[in-house]
């Protein structure tokens, strides 16, 4: 079965998560969680410049072993795409490699949640309301500087739900 992958990206404290799997339990699929917030589970630490590209790298080895499971979409909570911009936020670069694998962006369709849900601080993975702003007008940038066209997806969940099966439709007609 041709399974197309949906990117859901978006800054921390965005919704993500919780969208995708809303999601995969309304198209009867499943979705690849975040591998960062295992990371920083297992690790008791926030990732070091040098953890980046491994993070992306084990982030899109699960897309991988997901497809094999979906039912015809696989919902991706976030890409290395936002490892890659979160790169830039914390040390002011992206090492080639992690940069390789940030420019795959071969999704059928790119999800960006707005940062309109209330920030709630999670131990070491949320920064702060002013980070989350921060991010999500560098990630609109940059997929704009790529000519990824993403459809913005706000408001609460039943709203972000309804934003997202209209883009649908659009991607694969009935």
């Amino acid at each position: 079965m041709n399974v197309r992958r949906i990117a859901v990206l978006g800054a921390e404290s965005s919704g993500k998560s919780t969208l995708c799997g809303a999601l995969a339990r309304r198209y009867d699929t499943v979705w690849v969680p975040e591998y960062l917030r295992e990371f920083v589970d297992t690790q008791g630490r926030v990732p070091y410049e040098h953890d980046q590209f491994g993070i992306a790298r084990t982030q899109r080895a699960r897309e991988d072993a997901a497809a094999l499971e979906a039912n015809g979409l696989l919902f991706c909570d976030t890409t290395p795409l936002m490892t890659a911009l979160y790169s830039r936020v914390y040390w002011g670069r992206v090492d080639a490699a992690l940069a390789q694998l940030a420019a795959t962006h071969d999704y059928a369709l790119t999800l960006v949640t707005a940062p309109d849900t209330p920030w709630i601080p999670d131990g070491l993975m949320r920064e702060s309301e002013e980070v989350r702003q921060q991010v999500f007008a560098m990630l609109v940038r940059e997929l704009d500087a790529r000519g990824i066209r993403f459809v913005l997806v706000d408001g609460d969940l039943p709203h972000r739900l309804r934003q997202v099966e209209a883009a649908l439709k659009v991607l694969t007609p009935a």
